[in-house]
């Protein structure tokens, strides 16, 4: 990005809420539970676009960062509609598209005065999902070591 060149999300408003993060064994152990069921009582979201490669948590939907704040009101009753208790975001590492996102749906449900549903961003992203072992990487679908090669 030139230095002229605005960021993506330079159109939409900043976010107010503080960001959750959600430990990555909290999510590993939803995925694993038969008490908890993906898209049903909780959602994770994968907000990678261009870097979207080496593959993603098992029960994820894609939805790029980049189209994210417009789509919030759909979401919201989509999820709403679904009785999804928890959102969980991430990216590359959720310290940019993934808790932006986070808070800004966050700042959506409580504009609505939303009780029961929290936006969360998963700690330390799908690079620290794939870097926490085999147990995390088996639940990745599409997993392709060479995208998780360090470059040299």
């Amino acid at each position: 990005m030139s230095a002229s060149e605005a960021p993506w999300h330079s159109s939409f408003p900043a976010p107010v809420s503080t960001t959750v993060y959600l430990p990555r064994t909290e999510v590993h152990k939803l995925l694993l539970s038969h008490s908890h069921t993906a898209g049903k009582d909780y959602v994770l979201v994968d907000l990678r676009r261009n870097d979207h490669v080496g593959g993603t948590i098992r029960g994820s939907i894609n939805l790029p960062a980049q189209s994210l704040y417009p789509t919030l009101p759909v979401l919201y009753t989509l999820f709403k509609s679904a009785g999804v208790k928890q959102v969980i975001f991430y990216c590359g590492s959720s310290g940019g598209r993934g808790s932006r996102a986070a808070s800004w749906f966050q700042d959506y449900l409580n504009a609505e005065g939303e009780k029961e549903m929290k936006s969360v961003a998963l700690e330390g992203g799908i690079k620290g999902w794939v870097g926490s072992g085999e147990e995390y990487v088996k639940e990745i679908l599409g997993y392709d070591a060479a995208a998780w090669a360090p470059s040299s």
